[in-house]
């Protein structure tokens, strides 16, 4: 017989082997850091220039950073920053390193979706970031699933829920009530319209004073922010349907498409959502936020059966949104739902599999050219970042054989490579910002 005071002393139990597996992961401080880059990894496979090139420019001016050199004088070892500095600084054959960046445009907002657990979200999530900051875009991601994967990959623990995807709804419900309120006060037949009234747990919470920068919180990569999430947000589930019965014209579906209008245009280029496996509250306002859709799957015949089942229940669960008055407010985003893109990405892939080239193909077959050309493939170096909660991009090549690192590394390149280019194209198409 079981309680939940004998699950709670199951979790109590487990937290300190998590702590302790954080200090074998990250550091003795359970804090993550990010390593130095070496100036073969600058050059080419960052700038994707000649090593010879960007020496000569280090060397004619030496303001740049110089980084910190090896014993034996044959490496240098950039940080992040130092990087960043070069990219603002340097220019080959009058070419900009320097990201594409549409002007006057916000950030774009993908969302890496899809309800079936283990398809990859969070590995995708976790990846595209890095090669995002490390293409020289600034990143905010936003962590929807309470099993906190990507909040604990980017070194974040501890969190209260307050601060997370909860929070964010939590605290729009007040504002939105609020402001309903306030109309109906000003109306001229104010009188008969209702006013909505919350219990004093939800308002004396102090969650509507919180500002828009108090959910973010930094990462150990300089250019990359999150809102995490934690195990205690799993009731947001549960909380919402309650939020929605004590206020039923609340869109809840658009809190936090809210949130993200009230960011500055030019804080960040690329925002990334990390959904959780299932179609629920957070997950639906995850993909309403959305200007590019980015579905992951495994390369298996339940992968692709669960992939078609979550594609049906999203359509539908789209449609029942669209039945919400055109003049409830959504932020900037409008019913009918519209994606930019939407995209299908293989992961866990093995070229030399014939149940997962069969899958492919019956793939490509049903979703045309909506499927990536690049699968991420499935190598040893692929699973041991997985298990230390880390990418390849963090991962240093001297810690394993080049060759093994690079395949996993060229794997995950391509696979970005190819969302950069999606993301342009959806990218461009956002409205212009005054």
């Amino acid at each position: 017989m079981f309680t939940h005071e004998d699950l709670a002393c199951l979790q109590a139990q487990s937290l300190k082997m998590q702590g302790w597996i954080r200090q074998q992961t990250f550091s003795p401080g359970a804090g993550k850091a990010l390593r130095r880059f070496s100036s073969w990894e600058v050059a080419e496979l960052i700038f994707r220039v000649n090593q010879s090139t960007l020496r000569g420019r280090l060397a004619a001016d030496p303001s740049l950073p110089q980084g910190q050199v090896e014993e034996d004088g044959r490496q240098r070892w950039y940080s992040l920053s130092e990087i960043n500095e070069m990219r603002r600084r340097i220019k080959v054959n009058r070419r900009s390193l320097m990201p594409e960046r549409p002007a006057n445009r916000r950030a774009l907002r993908a969302a890496i979706a899809n309800f079936k657990g283990g398809a990859g979200k969070s590995t995708v999530a976790l990846h595209f970031a890095h090669a995002a900051a490390l293409d020289g875009y600034r990143v905010l991601c936003i962590d929807f699933d309470p099993q906190a994967t990507l909040s604990h990959s980017m070194g974040l623990t501890d969190i209260a829920e307050d601060y997370t995807v909860w929070g964010i709804m939590a605290r729009d419900l007040i504002q939105e009530t609020e402001r309903m309120n306030a109309s109906a006060r000003g109306a001229e037949s104010g009188a008969a319209l209702p006013r909505r009234t919350l219990p004093s747990n939800i308002t004396e919470l102090g969650l509507a004073q919180l500002r828009i920068a108090d959910f973010i919180k930094p990462t150990c990569w300089p250019t990359i922010d999150l809102i995490p999430s934690c195990a205690n947000a799993a009731f947001v589930e549960f909380a919402s349907a309650q939020y929605r019965h004590l206020n039923p014209e609340w869109s809840f579906f658009a809190a936090v498409s809210r949130y993200l209008d009230h960011l500055p245009d030019d804080a960040y280029d690329l925002i990334l959502f990390d959904c959780p496996p299932a179609i629920g509250y957070q997950s639906m306002n995850a993909v309403f936020a959305a200007d590019m859709l980015y579905i992951p799957s495994g390369p298996g015949y339940w992968e692709y059966d669960s992939t078609t089942s979550f594609i049906g229940q999203l359509a539908e669960a789209l449609e029942d949104l669209s039945a919400f008055s055109p003049i409830v407010p959504t932020g900037t985003m409008g019913l009918p739902k519209v994606f930019q893109d939407v995209r299908f990405l293989l992961t866990r892939y093995e070229p030399g599999n014939d149940l997962h080239r069969a899958m492919r193909s019956a793939f490509g077959k049903v979703f045309g050219d909506r499927v990536t050309e690049h699968p991420i493939e499935m190598t040893r170096a692929v699973e041991q970042s997985g298990r230390f909660l880390s990418s390849i991009y963090e991962t240093d090549y001297r810690d394993m054989t080049r060759e093994t690192w690079r395949r996993a590394r060229t794997s995950f390149d391509q696979a970005y490579s190819e969302f950069k280019t999606h993301a342009l194209a959806a990218w461009v198409n956002l409205e212009e910002t005054p």
